[in-house]
């Protein structure tokens, strides 16, 4: 199951062949931070006393600042129906305008949102600013993922706790400002980095695309890798540039072998909807858990555990098996705490082994949940990957606002009450998403986008991906080492 797999990749799989290019993806990556970032600081909102003085009520009878479950409902899911609005627009902005000017477009509209949050007190403005950063957020996460899948090589394309206690304004609005950080980091660096390669050949830009993919690449590479690699992108686009000449993209991502495609890679990313867990500082202040917010923290430390351990099993473990090794231990978690909390309800005790189990669910879900975005961005083809990623990342992020929107009632003591019973709900979706990886998510460890899409076109099974020989990949970069030969050769015998 983690085997070697058969790849045509031209370039040398190691990690200092490639370090100029992976610093240039991880500048770009950090604006996804916003996305997380989000969550981590709405979910510690509901609990700060700063936060509910403004834009919440006083509960006489519990004798404690509270929060209303339509306005907590709408706080949460506005910026999740902003994504889902954003992300349908990336296809036809990316198309004309490319991936770095999305990213520049993102930083914009979330300076805009952020300051507002920062100075309004009114609800409204607070609303409307929720989902001018969802639009941004959604275009952090799409833009981002679009220009690490075609920039990286195959091989490689893998605060609140300071301020809670404040009882003024400042307890949140110290935390919003954070939201500047990220986006301006990559907004001055985007200015130095190259466009997409694959997206200027969509373009028709060859000696451009060259150009770029010679900047993103280290200055000693060998010219045989180079040049294969250009090859690769430059026949495969070609051939699908002659495919959709002319053609509606929007129509072509549901045709023939494009639509198998398309529909894997809007479930692969869809995969997050299968978990919804922002609301663990809530629900540890109903269990009566003193330092709650603390606890967050701690969670969202399992969360950076998770995130390193990614990283390490990136080269060793085939995607199939990260998967299902995180879609299942994640569902065995959510099904752990709900059983915990059936059984003793609101105590302390329970409440303690809820977090050791959430902790552990968040050390899973952040060590597999990259690799769904990687997996969505890998499937498409080079003229409709925006188009697909967008669709699926807008389909993604309306199934997250479902979750969000109705958990309050699930949660909250004033509707249903139910606080962790509701992982009994996730448990379940864990494991269709478990099934469905089993039976259709392909393998695509060390492939080049070009590879995945000769298999595609050859309408391979899932199962026989990591076995696949790609002879019309294998043969450009063949071709290309062999015209290399023959022209040292010539140059060796000239008098």
């Amino acid at each position: 199951m983690v085997g070697a797999v058969i790849s045509a990749n031209p370039l040398q799989l190691d990690l200092r062949s490639h370090k100029k290019c992976l610093a240039i993806c991880f500048i770009v990556t950090i604006s996804s931070f916003q996305y997380g970032l989000d969550y981590a600081l709405v979910g510690g909102f509901m609990a700060m006393p700063g936060f509910l003085k403004v834009f919440g009520y006083y509960d006489e009878v519990a004798a404690k600042w509270a929060i209303d479950p339509t306005v907590q409902q709408l706080i949460s899911s506005l910026m999740t129906i902003g994504t889902f609005v954003g992300s349908l627009l990336v296809g036809p902005f990316s198309s004309r305008f490319g991936r770095r000017h999305g990213l520049w477009t993102a930083s914009i509209l979330n300076y805009i949102a952020t300051s507002i949050m920062i100075g309004t007190t009114n609800l409204s403005a607070l609303y409307f600013a929720r989902f001018v950063l969802g639009i941004s957020v959604g275009w952090f996460l799409t833009f981002a993922q679009v220009y690490i899948n075609e920039v990286a090589p195959a091989h490689l394309s893998a605060i609140d706790n300071g301020t809670h206690t404040m009882l003024g304004m400042e307890a949140y609005r110290i935390p919003l400002a954070i939201f500047f950080v990220a986006p301006t980091i990559q907004t001055i660096a985007m200015f130095f980095f190259p466009e997409s390669p694959r997206w200027l050949m969509t373009q028709g830009k060859v000696a451009a695309a060259e150009s770029a993919l010679r900047r993103l690449r280290n200055k000693d590479i060998k010219q045989t890798e180079l040049q294969a690699e250009f090859e690769e992108i430059r026949t495969s686009t070609a051939e699908q540039s002659e495919q959709f000449s002319g053609k509606h993209l929007w129509i072509e991502m549901w045709r023939g072998t494009n639509r198998r495609r398309s529909l894997l890679s809007i479930a692969v990313i869809c995969f997050h909807c299968a978990n919804v867990n922002i609301y663990t500082t809530f629900f540890l202040s109903v269990a009566g858990v003193k330092e709650a917010f603390a606890y967050s923290i701690m969670i969202t430390c399992m969360g950076l555990i998770g995130v390193i351990a990614s990283i390490l099993i990136v080269r060793r473990i085939d995607r199939r098996v990260i998967l299902l090794i995180g879609v299942g231990a994640c569902g065995l978690c959510q099904l752990s705490f709900a059983i915990a909390w059936t059984a003793a309800p609101a105590t302390v005790d329970t409440a303690k082994v809820v977090v050791a189990f959430i902790s552990l669910f968040t050390f899973f879900y952040v060590a597999y949940a990259p690799y769904a975005w990687l997996l969505g961005g890998e499937l498409p083809s080079n003229h409709l990957r925006a188009h697909t990623y967008g669709v699926a990342t807008a389909l993604n992020f309306l199934g997250n606002w479902l979750g969000v929107f109705t958990a309050p009632y699930f949660i909250n003591p004033a509707s249903l009450g139910w606080s962790a019973k509701y992982g009994y709900i996730w448990f379940g979706s864990n494991v269709i998403v478990f099934l469905f990886t089993w039976a259709y998510i392909p393998e695509t460890r060390d492939r080049t986008l070009e590879e995945i899409n000769e298999i595609f076109e050859a309408k391979v099974p899932a199962r026989k991906f990591k076995s696949y020989v790609c002879v019309g990949t294998e043969a450009v970069r063949e071709a290309v080492v062999e015209e290399k030969n023959a022209r040292t050769t010539h140059v060796e015998v000239l008098p």
